[in-house]
């Protein structure tokens, strides 16, 4: 049946797959381009957040338009407009222009919070977890797909690589076009159509869980971003002589080794969101809370506390790269970056098992906020990872980032009784609550 939901799921799940694929196929070839256009670690800071400029904005577009016009029509609309400019920029030899066409391409991540919408409309509250974590987490898995794989095909000719991801893209969107449905029942479409107006996303954005969630998804997700599009030439740059020792030389040979140990921490990322997601099930389904402030008494409670307990150790590991990125000592940099991995998707599976059981009549809007504002921190941790220091921008963003932002969740996450009732505007949004 063309609506069944196993189906529905692997149209969004290719869809976002192919969409992160194209998103961070940039940092796959920063050390090409960088060596082709005399590129500094600070050029490369640059470039690496460039990749994340579209995202808070277009991302909160993409969410409403999915409650407005179907997530279907959203997402080949995202696919077939990236993919243009990813077969353009193939044929750029200007840095400003190709750099402008890169960000263009960077703009399928908003694709992200369609998928969440669409596969929130198929499944139900005792299933999200999991079901929206084997969507992100496979898609997710084109980042680490990319940094492993695209230097190893293309070798450092980044312009081929951007022509065929670009044509294989229409093709995708032509699938999901064809193929994809909106939502399960004609109810669900219609609900989230009609509360797709200025109001119901004013009362979304004013809400403390959401902007808590918000801030937790950008400890995870922004975080793997960020990292997705800075590691690459950090490991090129700080662990040069390093890599030259393990036999890799020249330009080709650097970037594969850069790639291959960058895609350590997006592939764990990617391939644990699954698990994290089941995690959040299971914790819902045995009634754990074990840490204290966090309320227990919530229908979702246990959920919230696998949140929590994720955030804090993403915080631990990020103290860990900086200690390892000290000592210079290659094999435990990589080691932490394997656990960072894993607590991140932690991280970005816990918070996603949590937005459609909040706001079910809102998926898009609260989606495109909590999964859109987040991306900010991959445009300013490389920033600050590069201004501050390789290494201790690590630690600079734990310390003075993380700990206020899981202090706040904590607060946010008190409340025993309808936490989403708990805002700004509360008396003049009374009447929006989900």
């Amino acid at each position: 049946m063309r609506g069944h939901k196993v189906e529905q799921l692997g149209i969004a799940t290719v869809g976002f797959f192919w969409c992160f694929l194209m998103w961070f196929s940039t940092a796959a070839f920063s050390p090409s381009i960088a060596a082709a256009y005399h590129l500094t670690i600070s050029d490369l800071g640059l470039l690496a957040s460039s990749a994340i400029w579209m995202a808070p904005v277009g991302r909160i577009v993409a969410g409403w338009a999915a409650d407005r016009f179907g997530a279907p029509r959203t997402f080949a609309a995202i696919l077939a407009g990236c993919g243009v400019a990813s077969i353009a920029s193939a044929f750029t030899t200007s840095y400003e222009l190709l750099f402008a066409e890169r960000v263009v391409v960077a703009m399928a991540g908003v694709s992200f919070v369609v998928g969440v919408q669409h596969v929130a409309q198929w499944f139900d509250a005792h299933e999200i977890g999991t079901a929206e974590g084997l969507y992100a987490g496979t898609g997710n898995a084109g980042a680490g797909v990319g940094a492993l794989l695209l230097p190893r095909i293309f070798s450092t000719d980044y312009r081929d690589a951007f022509l065929w991801l670009g044509m294989l893209a229409l093709v995708v969107a032509a699938w999901y076009m064809w193929r994809g449905s909106a939502a399960k029942t004609m109810e669900r479409r219609d609900a989230a159509q009609s509360r797709g107006d200025l109001r119901g996303m004013a009362f979304v954005w004013t809400r403390y869980i959401a902007i808590a969630l918000m801030l937790a998804y950008a400890m995870s997700f922004g975080l793997e971003i960020a990292l997705n599009a800075w590691l690459p030439g950090y490991f090129a740059q700080e662990f040069h002589d390093k890599i030259l020792a393990l036999g890799f030389t020249g330009v080709a040979g650097i970037q594969i080794a850069a790639g291959t140990f960058a895609a350590v921490a997006s592939l764990n990322a990617s391939l644990f969101r699954p698990f994290a997601g089941f995690m959040s099930d299971l914790f819902q389904r045995k009634g754990w809370t074990p840490l204290p402030f966090i309320a227990k008494e919530l229908p979702y409670a246990p959920r919230l506390h696998w949140l929590g307990i994720a955030l804090i150790l993403i915080m631990l590991s990020m103290t860990g790269l900086t200690i390892a990125g000290l000592y210079g000592f290659l094999p435990l940099s990589i080691a932490v970056l394997v656990a960072l991995g894993i607590f991140v998707s932690f991280g970005t599976g816990g918070t996603f098992a949590l937005v459609p059981l909040l706001f079910p009549d809102r998926p898009g809007i609260a989606a495109g906020f909590i999964g859109g504002i987040s991306t900010v921190g991959g445009i300013v941790y490389p920033l600050i990872f590069a201004s501050v220091g390789a290494h201790l921008g690590y630690l600079y963003v734990a310390l003075y980032m993380f700990a206020p932002f899981i202090l706040f969740y904590f607060w946010a996450a008190r409340h025993e009784r309808h936490p989403q009732e708990h805002g700004l505007l509360g008396r003049a949004l009374a009447g929006q609550r989900s």
